[in-house]
């Protein structure tokens, strides 16, 4: 496939194609004729919003219409997925999903949608790896002396994350699930504060994304103890796993992209088809290889089997941890 290309799919009156029904979708209609819309609720330049970037970019180069990035920030991107389960299936609003969406799903228990139900998956675009890092100062150097010093001390160590909720706090109050350790939670606006107080000595470990805290384990700012994959990544070669010291641990996140349930299956296969070849190229595999990213693809079913699982498993940490959100 050439970037000079323009990919169409010609919307018959078939069932087939499932389209019958379907608001402003004429006999014969191509899609995309016009503009459509990646929601991501997160704000613009984290590594969410740029994954959706790279996404829209290939999708606006391959089938000759813009998709466009819209930052609907807030209530931990519950705002932007109540805007996309409301509207019209017509492959003109997209969802960028990520790993808030499945802890959401446990986390609230009033949501005005119903995330697997309304949220229809198209493809998992990358897995997000996560990395154990402490102050070069502070005396623990790896993730079997951090779980015997908390064990010494039950409560004397503090990990910051993003947010009560988020996958920083929820990815410790795994490790603590797993370990038997108490480590006291300090929330923060975000996770580049945290960052920067664990920098400062305020705090002593934070689970970082990855693509947040790799310039400054290269400039030696940051330790790294271990990452929550289930194999080492290349970026960090000499990095153990987690599950090297505690059998079983995993914890990646995810970003791909969902569309309204409803959403005619022409144009699900039709994106999941250009993503895929996305997904294959050299020049985005190495962008989402350098945003923390492990490139992954598939079907849409597959990415369904990712959220289901994700759902039900932080659901389990959730309910262990006892968190609830305001």
């Amino acid at each position: 496939m050439t970037s000079t290309r323009r990919a169409f799919v010609t919307l018959a009156a078939s069932s087939t194609l499932g389209v019958a029904g379907v608001p402003g979708l004429s006999r014969a209609q191509a899609y995309p004729s016009r503009p459509a819309r990646i929601l991501v609720g997160f704000a613009a330049g984290g590594a969410t919003d740029i994954q959706a970037r790279l996404m829209g970019q290939w999708l606006s180069d391959h089938l000759g219409q813009q998709y466009v990035v819209d930052n609907r920030s807030g209530a931990s991107g519950n705002i932007a997925t109540e805007m996309v389960a409301r509207a019209a299936p017509d492959g003109y609003t997209l969802l960028q999903v990520v790993t808030p969406h499945a802890i959401n799903a446990a986390l609230y228990s009033n949501l005005p949608f119903d995330f697997m139900r309304d949220i229809a998956p198209v493809v998992c675009a990358a897995r997000l790896a996560y990395v154990a890092v402490v102050n070069p100062a502070y005396p623990v150097h790896s993730i079997p002396e951090l779980i015997a010093a908390a064990k010494a001390k039950p409560g004397s160590i503090s990990y910051g994350s993003a947010g009560t909720g988020t996958p920083q706090n929820i990815t410790v109050e795994l490790f603590k699930m797993m370990t038997g350790v108490n480590l006291l939670h300090v929330p923060y606006r975000g996770g580049a504060p945290a960052v920067a107080d664990l920098m400062a000595g305020h705090i002593q470990l934070v689970f970082s994304p990855l693509s947040e805290a790799i310039e400054q384990i290269r400039a030696g700012k940051l330790r790294p103890l271990g990452v929550t994959t289930a194999a080492r990544l290349d970026v960090l070669p000499d990095v153990p796993r987690i599950a090297d010291f505690v059998p079983g641990y995993e914890a990646t996140g995810f970003a791909g992209i969902g569309v309204p349930r409803g959403t005619p299956a022409a144009i699900v296969d039709l994106l999941n088809r250009e993503l895929n070849e996305g997904l294959a190229d050299p020049g985005v595999r190495a962008r989402i290889l350098d945003l923390g990213g492990t490139p992954v693809g598939g079907t849409a079913a597959e990415f369904e089997a990712i959220l289901a699982a994700a759902i039900e498993k932080w659901g389990r940490v959730i309910k262990f941890a006892g968190i609830k959100v305001e």
